[in-house]
Order: C-alpha cells, then structure tokens, then sequence
C-alpha cells in the first residue's frame, strides 16, 4: 500500500502541506534510491514524522516547563500564573511551527483522534507516540539540568527532591501536574476532559476550510486556544491535556529522584492525564463532525461511521491509501 503524497491528501490534518515519511521505499526521491551513501537522508525521509514530533514536542516542553520553572523558582518575582499560561501558549506555537512536517500534533490525543476522524495512518501512531513522549522526557531533562541550583537552593539541599503535597517548597510540579487538593477523583478526570474536548473542538474548527479557518495562522491560533484553555480551565489540574507532555516529564522527575510520591500524589492522579485526554479529544473531534464539519469523515457517512464497527478489517481501519 503507498501513501497519497500529502500536498494531493486533504485528510491529513493540522499545519503544514508536507507529510512523506515513514513512506514505502518507491515514494522517496530517485537519488537517494540510487545513491548508498545517502543513507542518513533515507533515514530522515523514512522517519520523518517522528523526528518532526520529537524535536516539536521538545520545543514545547523547553518554554513551557522553562516558564514554570522561573515562576516557581522565583517565588513569584519573575511572573506569576498569567505567565505560565502566555508561556504555555507560546511553547505550543513555537513546537507547531517546529514539528509541523508531521502535522504538529504534539499530542498522542490529537493524533488518536485524526486516526479517528481524519484517515491519519494508524500504522504512524505508535511511532508518532513513542517520539511525542521522548521529546518531553528529554526536554524536561535539559530544563532540569538549567535550573538545577536553583532547584537546590528552594529545596534546601542538593538531595532533597519534593512533590506537592509533601512540601511547602517542592519543585515536581515543574516537570508534571498535580491536582488540587479538594479535587475528587471524578473532578480531575472531569477537568482533564473537559480542556482536552476544548482543544479538539478548536483544532477541527482552525483547520476546517470549510469554516473561517486559520490556514498558515494556525499556529498563532493555537497559541490563543492554549492561553485560554490554561487562563480559564486550567488551576484545577495543570491542564495536561496531553499524556506525553505529562508523563515523559513525570518519569524523568522519578528518575532525577523526586521520589515515589510522583506517581501517588493526588490519590494516585498521574494515570489521569494518561486516559483523560484521548476521551476528551476524541468527543471533541466527535461534536465538530457531527453538528458542523461538512467534509470527509466518518460522520458524514451512513450511520455515522459506526458501521465500520461491523467491518474489523485492515482495510477498514488502517487509513492507508492505496
């Protein structure tokens, strides 16, 4: 099976008109079929969209925990929450622009759902889940590595690491979120939900042509999607909405010695911005097809795409062109 070249593919979503990687051998470019030594450009060619996420994911992760860490770090003196959801916005538009070879997903949520609703490939998912979670994981390294001695001197000592909730000057929560403490486990789950249908909601309605659209301002869209979501949605749980940006990162603060608690904090809470945001995007992108969007999806065929439901084959569901 060979791929639609994705400038001559419209379901292919989010940013950019690119998308050949990962592709069969024959869709590469005939010198780098016939030149050997070209080998790292048929690497490239092939994984592409992976290394599109990776370093855009990176990107994200690089300014947005950055902005965490200086407001936390700085106790306040060098910004505040309003600028952790500016950063946050900004961290999003710059890792779009970064990572739009790919489509700029960023977000194994947002691309669990063009699976769904957009024919992504599902061949492309694990690959693309694996690279959006490393990019986190080895991003908040780096912010690691940058505020260290700062982290050090709110911690009180090179070897005491803290979690909310376990501290009055813990740092976790510059890495990964954290609940509030009153939140049930129904209210953090909810509020991941409800932020991650958000985003879906408003991704779908940027990239539809069929609507206003952003077009090329997608990205600069995106940053405002993301500063609202996080100025209106976000105190209760950090606004994850997105298990890469959550977990690559809690797992490297596990690693750096923060402790067990970053798994048992907030009654166990760090599953949630793990399966939270797939039912939020996913209804998301459900409630656009249904009531607005007018192109290609399975909405828009009979009975609502939940036919296909009756047709588990390859060809059903791979979203592979032929």
């Amino acid at each position: 099976m060979r791929n639609i070249p994705h400038d001559q593919d419209p379901h292919v979503p989010q940013v950019q008109a690119e998308h050949g990687p990962l592709v069969d051998h024959e869709a590469l470019p005939q010198e780098l079929q016939a030149n050997p030594d070209l080998w790292w450009s048929k690497t490239r060619a092939y994984l592409q969209d992976p290394f599109s996420e990776f370093f855009g994911v990176f990107v994200m992760i690089l300014f947005g925990d950055g902005v965490v860490a200086q407001v936390t770090l700085a106790e306040g003196k060098n910004g505040d929450y309003q600028s952790i959801t500016w950063g946050w916005g900004l961290a999003v538009m710059l890792g779009v622009y970064v990572g739009g070879k790919s489509g700029g997903h960023l977000n194994p949520a947002v691309t669990f759902t063009n699976c769904l609703f957009r024919k992504f490939p599902w061949r492309k998912f694990p690959m693309m889940l694996v690279a959006q979670t490393l990019g986190a994981f080895c991003a908040s390294g780096v912010v690691y590595a940058n505020y260290k001695s700062a982290i050090t001197l709110k911690e009180g000592g090179p070897n005491i690491r803290t979690v909310p909730g376990y501290s009055n000057t813990s740092t976790a929560g510059i890495f990964c979120t954290y609940p509030a403490p009153f939140l049930s486990r129904t209210g953090q789950f909810f509020s991941e939900f409800i932020a991650s249908t958000i985003l879906m909601f408003c991704i779908y309605a940027l990239k539809d042509d069929g609507n206003i659209g952003a077009k090329e301002l997608t990205p600069i869209a995106l940053f405002f999607v993301i500063f609202g979501i996080g100025a209106c949605f976000g105190w209760e749980t950090g606004y994850a909405i997105n298990l890469a940006r959550d977990f690559g990162p809690r797992l490297m603060s596990f690693f750096l010695g923060y402790g067990h608690e970053v798994w048992s904090a907030g009654n166990y809470y760090f599953w949630i911005p793990m399966v939270a945001p797939f039912f939020g995007t996913a209804f998301g992108g459900f409630l656009y097809d249904v009531f607005i969007y007018t192109g290609e999806s399975p909405i828009n065929t009979p009975w609502m795409g939940f036919r296909r439901f009756t047709r588990l084959t390859k060809s059903e569901w791979s979203n592979t062109h032929a």
